[in-house]
């Protein structure tokens, strides 16, 4: 049946001047279909991570829409505005992978597996695009291979610094080329969290395909659209997050440049997303795990009634979560924040919350976040230091997709108060 569609390579969107730099999403970014079905508003937000610093005077600031589309071709589920990658990732970009634990491990895992699939050796060179701190490819550097990072915020200094070679520009084909020319080509390019994130999903395919060695294999982690409409993520939908993949249309968007998933599985990051190895059609077996995974996924009709459905259920989710809250402060309790994370902003901006129900939000030491405030409020970012000096009634765990791990350090480093996860269902712990 797929066979029977058409898969144009969409024209690039130009975005308007006057508009903070961006444009709305017209046709799909995959295959160029329109028009395309509205799937949920969450209203207007800041970007993400343009964060205020505390205590400066409020000012006029620029305010995107956040709404989801679907493509009933692909099925691909998008944002439906592209905003100006320097304003989405400006260079005091203050997210750090190294900060999380489960993304370590996570990247550890990475490593391993792809090591021992792949049967690297020593001189192959791995390339990382959107490399953050380094801390995946350091993970490649003490296994011995060669390394090489691409990102374009401030954040890859950290890398330089502790001798993780990173290029510091946003990724493109002529990037690529320069790694080609500089480096030779790459057997392994990572791109996690971060291949659903650039605007012209074609030219980041071209690019890679440009620097990739013929027996070369790219590895993509991305949030999985079934998972997160399972769990109820719509935290997760912010202006970083253009496209939300599922297997089906991600295979769709690989095979426009004559490649092919190989190998995927699920993995626990970011709440749910999934780990896809790719590489030129027809140089690799392809593994029982793809059929497995696409045959689990909706698709079509099947595919719009389940997001249907995630509309119905977003609206509650956040009426449930609103009383709750309003329940405690009738009750005169104090409310904390736990974790300032990109989702945060998406779920306190749609439930309405601000500086007069939600304290401060707490962030572990050193974080780049201190100091400032959760984008669209006044909302503090302090040091994780204050909630056990403090003790408020309750803290709300933003990172809610982490509460294992938070839960039990939180409770050991002496915070009596309630815990409080927002999704999939609002709960006090």
């Amino acid at each position: 049946m797929l066979k029977e569609r058409t898969f144009l390579r969409p024209t690039k969107v130009a975005r308007a001047a006057g508009t903070g730099g961006s444009a709305p999403v017209e046709c799909c970014q995959i295959c160029g279909h329109a028009p395309l079905d509205d799937v949920l508003s969450l209203g207007y937000m800041r970007a993400t991570n343009q964060m205020e610093p505390v205590g400066q005077p409020l000012r006029q600031q620029v305010w995107f829409p956040n709404n989801l589309l679907h493509c009933r071709n692909c099925d691909l589920v998008q944002l439906g505005i592209v905003i100006d990658p320097a304003v989405v990732f400006p260079p005091e970009y203050p997210y750090t992978t190294g900060n999380t634990k489960m993304l370590r491990d996570n990247f550890v895992d990475l490593c391993r597996e792809a090591g021992a699939t792949l049967n690297l050796g020593l001189d192959d060179l791995v390339v990382d695009i959107g490399s953050n701190d380094g801390t995946l490819l350091s993970n490649f550097k003490k296994a011995g291979y060669r390394v090489l990072g691409i990102e374009p915020t401030d954040v890859g200094d950290i890398a330089n610094r502790n001798e993780i070679p990173t290029i510091k520009r946003y990724f493109s084909v002529e990037t690529a080329r320069e790694v080609r020319r500089e480096h030779g080509l790459a057997r392994v390019v990572t791109a996690t969290n971060c291949f659903a994130h650039i605007e012209d999903v074609h030219a980041i395919v071209d690019g890679i395909v440009e620097m990739l060695a013929p027996n070369g294999v790219f590895v993509s982690e991305s949030h999985h659209l079934i998972g997160l409409l399972d769990t109820l993520q719509y935290d997760t939908i912010y202006h970083e997050h253009l496209r939300f993949y599922s297997v089906a249309s991600l295979q769709i968007l690989l095979e426009m440049h004559d490649l092919e998933i190989f190998h995927v599985r699920p993995i626990p990051t970011h709440g749910g997303s999934i780990r896809v190895y790719t590489a030129r059609r027809g140089t690799r077996p392809v593994q029982e795990s793809v059929a497995r995974m696409l045959a689990a996924e909706p698709r079509g009709e099947a595919m719009s009634k389940r997001l249907a459905d995630f509309r119905r259920d977003v609206v509650l989710s956040k009426l449930r979560l609103m009383a709750m809250l309003r329940d405690l402060k009738e009750k005169g309790a104090r409310i904390a924040g736990i974790s300032a994370t990109a989702r945060a902003s998406t779920l306190v901006n749609f439930v309405g919350l601000d500086e007069s129900i939600i304290d401060y939000v707490c962030e572990v030491p050193g974080s780049l976040k201190i100091g400032k405030c959760i984008p669209g409020t006044q909302i503090p970012v302090v040091d994780e230091a204050r909630l056990f000096d403090d003790q408020p009634d309750c803290a709300v765990i933003f990172s809610w997709h982490l509460t294992s791990d938070l839960v039990p350090k939180l409770k050991a480093k002496g915070f009596r108060g309630q815990l409080i996860t927002p999704l999939p269902v609002p709960q006090v712990l």
